[in-house]
């Protein structure tokens, strides 16, 4: 299987110009997204073997970016709506 990032434009193809909007009006909303890149980043890195991580530690990164992306999902919906 091939590894991939998980951006936020792939995620919510449906909300771009919400979420482009809110990255420029909303400072918690761009922090969020800011923190969902690094930890998407990051995993990508180690997933490709480019940087060692314990799969516990890994594993915990994975779950942090959920949180993050089921937060940012909760935004977008109610901006939307």
């Amino acid at each position: 299987m091939p590894l991939e990032h998980h951006p936020l434009n792939r995620e919510f193809p449906e909300f771009k110009d919400t979420m482009r909007s809110l990255l420029q009006s909303d400072a918690h909303f761009a922090r969020l997204a800011g923190e969902y890149q690094t930890l998407d980043s990051r995993i990508y890195e180690v997933e490709d073997g480019n940087q060692a991580l314990d799969d516990s530690v890994l594993h915990g990164l994975k779950v942090q970016r959920v949180a993050l992306k089921d937060e940012i999902a909760r935004i977008l919906k109610g901006a939307k709506g």
